[in-house]
């Protein structure tokens, strides 16, 4: 009797704990999708509502951004095009700077230019985005750097849509989205 006691105690026990588990297993994974898209533990200077300009030596970027974001950030890479993970997303939301978290783009400004990268007819606001002129490899262009930290985004062209006429064709992985609240 004692045998069919416990067995009887476990049965009963193990959809509790099998179901505490799985509730445990699915809200740290929540968690840890939520912080991957507003934490950089590896990055203390990153922050979504900090606008002091940063300026770091190449040395502490390279420590703490990851190799990809270093290269299209601090060396001005850029990342094949129709490869990146935003370039045909639509989904509501903000873009922010993946090296320091600085508020770039609106989804609503975004477009599908058929380009292969994410491209915008305007920046959040004024001091989002600065410019620089690259003419690099034979060509003139326009280089768009983040407002904050100076770090390469992509380049800006003036074959986009009205209101503006601007496209800018930003690299995905500089960028950082985290969807609307619905």
């Amino acid at each position: 009797m004692n045998i069919l006691s416990r067995l009887f105690s476990f049965i009963l026990v193990l959809p509790l704990f099998v179901l505490s588990a799985c509730g445990q297993a699915q809200n740290s994974n929540t968690q840890n999708l939520t912080n991957n898209l507003t934490d950089k533990p590896m990055n203390p200077y990153y922050s979504k509502t900090d606008t002091v300009k940063l300026v770091l030596p190449d040395a502490e970027w390279k420590k703490i951004l990851p190799g990809d974001v270093y290269e299209v950030s601090r060396h001005a890479d850029t990342e094949r095009a129709f490869t990146g993970k935003y370039w045909n997303t639509d989904e509501k939301g903000t873009y922010y700077c993946a090296a320091c978290g600085n508020m770039l783009f609106r989804s609503d400004a975004k477009f599908s230019s058929s380009c292969g990268w994410p491209s915008f007819f305007e920046q959040a606001n004024k001091s989002s985005v600065v410019y620089k002129e690259d003419n690099k490899y034979g060509m003139k262009r326009i280089e768009a750097l983040c407002g904050r930290c100076n770090g390469h985004l992509g380049h800006l062209f003036d074959d986009g849509p009205e209101p503006t006429g601007k496209r800018y064709c930003m690299n995905s992985i500089v960028l950082d989205f985290v969807p609307d609240k619905k």
